[in-house]
This record gives structure tokens, sequence and C-alpha cells, in this order.
């Protein structure tokens, strides 16, 4: 994310899947340094700015394909290589 944020086509895939709130670290520190803790901006509009500010966002934001995860969750990105592959 340092290198590349991710751009606004694929935080809405994730957001359709998850809904805008479900992408922000509300424990993160850059959330709370910025005042969103307290500042009762609307989830959207907190995801708006994560565009450039991509500390906001919960990692790891994995996708594959047509799947997408948020947080660590490796059987379950295991399972969308198995399925890629034809595997178990």
């Amino acid at each position: 994310m340092k290198e590349r944020p991710p751009s606004k086509g694929e935080l809405r895939r994730f957001v359709e899947k998850f809904g805008a709130p479900a992408l922000l670290d509300k424990d993160g520190p850059r959330y709370r340094a910025l005042g969103l803790h307290v500042s009762g901006d609307s989830p959207q509009r907190v995801l708006a700015r994560a565009e450039t500010e991509p500390r906001l966002l919960r990692t790891p934001l994995v996708r594959c394909g047509h799947h997408v995860a948020i947080g660590h969750a490796p059987a379950e990105w295991q399972a969308w290589i198995d399925a890629t592959k034809g595997g178990p």
C-alpha cells in the first residue's frame, strides 16, 4: 500500500462485499491521529479519504480473481488457490 494504494475501483469491490465500515482500521493510529474516531464522518466519507490515506484501511486487503478478503485469512486464500487449480 505504501508503493501503490488501492484504486477507487479496487476499494469499491471490497465495499460491495463487506460494506465501507469493514474496511476501516478504527483501532489504527492514523485513524485516531486524524481525529476520525470523534469526527462523526460517515464511513463512506472516511473511505473516500482512505484513497489518499491508505493507512486508514484494515490490512491485508487480498483479492484473487473475483474473490476478496479483509484481514489475515490464509485458509480462505488457500481455498481460492485450490479452486483455481481444480484442487481439493
